[in-house]
């Protein structure tokens, strides 16, 4: 495919069942499809709803695409938020609290699943008994980790515990990223764990769009925004640059120590702006 011809790291899917009236294929099984036409890029959930499916059978199927993609999964986990999807397909959907509890209740009986042979675990949402995954996952201790969401009070403390890496989804401003990364940093030390451990992972922006000149640039951004948007309102979500404009963006969050950046390109399915970045943007970085 097109991303690992230009070298990109990962692939990440969205976990939705219903995306207002758009189709939207579901992702695990989607995920599988791409371990066969694929050899070296990396695929992943961004995020997978936790909500959706039972814990323990969500590890064995990740342990599954581990195994057939030889090490290549990165499992991405959220406690959901798009209530309307939840209660569509009768999973409820309780307060942010009780959502955030099961989702590190559910942490818990997959990295058991994933290291132990046989895993036992009671809480007060999720049980296993004499559990066995086999086989077990071919990265090391387990695929990598991440948590998605930036919530203060209850989402961090489970990165903290659990996250090989952070994504706190796309935030306005980099002043509020580095405000994050001090928050978790505080419950990493409160639970006394290395925050260097985890890695920091970034939205440049809601979408991107590159271009070779500023006009260019601007004439893509007129031509893209909705109907009833202003240009500068869609321009707060939306990174719409030049590489050279993407480089200094991006190297801001590099000083705050982000090594991974999360990319959506907004003229997809065009590969223009995917190849730009690759050919122009991704270079300078490295």
């Amino acid at each position: 495919m097109e991303c690992e011809r230009l070298g990109y790291d990962s692939v990440w899917l969205d976990d939705h069942l219903m995306y207002g009236d758009s189709p939207i294929l579901e992702c695990w099984t989607t995920l599988s499809a791409l371990v066969a036409q694929t050899s070296r890029i990396r695929l992943g959930t961004l995020v997978t709803c936790n909500a959706h499916r039972n814990p323990a059978l969500l590890a064995k199927a990740a342990a599954t695409i581990d195994v057939l993609s030889g090490g290549r999964l990165e499992f991405g986990v959220g406690a959901g938020c798009q209530r309307k999807e939840h209660e569509a397909y009768g999973f409820g959907f309780p307060d942010v609290r009780v959502r955030v509890e099961m989702m590190a209740e559910a942490l818990e009986v997959t990295l058991r699943l994933w290291t132990q042979q046989s895993s036992d675990f009671k809480g007060k949402y999720y049980m296993v008994k004499g559990a066995a995954c086999e086989p077990k996952p071919l990265q090391k201790p387990h695929p990598p980790i991440t948590v998605g969401g930036a919530g203060e009070k209850h989402t961090l403390k489970v990165t903290a515990k659990y996250a090989d890496r952070v994504d706190f989804g796309f935030l306005p401003t980099i002043d509020e990223y580095q405000r994050k990364l001090e928050i978790l940093e505080r419950y990493c030390t409160a639970g006394r764990r290395d925050f260097a451990e985890i890695e920091r992972a970034c939205w440049p922006s809601g979408q991107i769009i590159v271009r070779s000149s500023q006009s260019e640039v601007e004439q893509l951004a007129s031509q893209m925004k909705p109907k009833n948007t202003p240009l500068q309102e869609y321009r707060q979500g939306t990174l719409a640059a030049t590489p050279q404009e993407c480089v200094s963006h991006l190297r801001r969050y590099i000083d705050l120590g982000a090594t991974y950046f999360l990319l959506y390109f907004g003229d997809l399915p065009q590969t223009r702006s995917l190849t730009l970045f690759a050919e122009e943007v991704a270079g300078e970085l490295r």
